[in-house]
């Protein structure tokens, strides 16, 4: 595997923060990918390339169940 890791120290990131509850109607990937993280790293979108690992603190994607949120 290959990829940059984008750390974040923070525990309990959950689906509210991945991908925020106003952008769940959208159904373009892209446009989604966009608002990921925002609320967390506003620059997020344009750090991340394929193949990259998140490390966080502890319970990462808890919260409420969210397709939208991997």
């Amino acid at each position: 595997m290959k990829g940059n890791v984008i750390k974040y120290e923070q525990d309990n990131i959950d689906t509210d923060v991945i991908i925020p509850g106003q952008y769940l109607k959208i159904h373009d990937y892209a446009e989604l990918a966009s608002h990921a993280m925002e609320g967390l790293d506003p620059q997020f979108h344009s750090k991340v390339k394929e193949g990259d690992f998140i490390l966080s603190g502890k319970n990462f994607g808890c919260g409420s169940s969210r397709e939208h949120a991997p």
